[in-house]
């Protein structure tokens, strides 16, 4: 190996704490970011069609949710996958201990993204990601095709179980007992 070579710039993978003191830190400012894998990625700008249906699925899902589940409806929360992955799902449904800063991801029951402008890496990515932390349930909100993608049994890197639910059709989570979601408003 010429000296050349060992002098070659590495890249330095953060850890969720490191990422963590930077955001506390105001690092980020009003950017919207995630850490994945040990990168920061800066989140695409919520336009107003992707609020909107964020928000309509959101009311849907904490209208729909039993009360007796235990299981809490998050809006965008950080949820510790591993050491170097924190990703922030539009929503959540979880068991919540408030003594947790940050969700862990054992506590995660069901990731949904809203994919506007994200939907390759949302079917890629973001699959993998939480196929592989094992979140029992995910679902990709289609904008453009009007559909929900919902993936369930996850195996390595991937979801085993998957349909594809139409917007307006009732969509029936696979993992979260008694969870019927109206999707007629999106």
């Amino acid at each position: 190996m010429t000296v050349q070579e060992r002098l070659r710039p590495g890249k330095y993978r953060l850890t969720v704490d490191d990422y963590l003191r930077l955001a506390a830190g105001g690092t980020f400012g009003d950017r919207r970011t995630e850490l994945i894998e040990g990168d920061i990625w800066i989140m695409s700008p919520a336009h107003t069609l992707h609020a909107r249906i964020q928000g309509a699925l959101a009311l849907a899902i904490g209208q729909a949710l039993p009360g007796e589940t235990g299981l809490s409806l998050l809006i965008a929360p950080s949820v510790r996958l591993s050491d170097d992955t924190m990703p922030e799902p539009d929503l959540a449904v979880a068991v919540v201990d408030h003594s947790e800063a940050v969700l862990p991801g054992r506590d995660l029951r069901l990731a949904v993204e809203v994919a506007d402008s994200t939907l390759a890496s949302d079917l890629s990515v973001k699959q993998s990601l939480y196929a592989g932390a094992g979140i029992p349930e995910y679902w990709v909100v289609d904008v453009a095709s009007a559909v929900i993608h919902q993936m369930w049994a996850p195996e390595g890197e991937g979801y085993r179980e998957r349909r594809t639910v139409a917007f307006g059709e009732p969509l029936v989570a696979a993992t979260v007992a008694g969870l019927v979601v109206e999707t007629t408003g999106l």
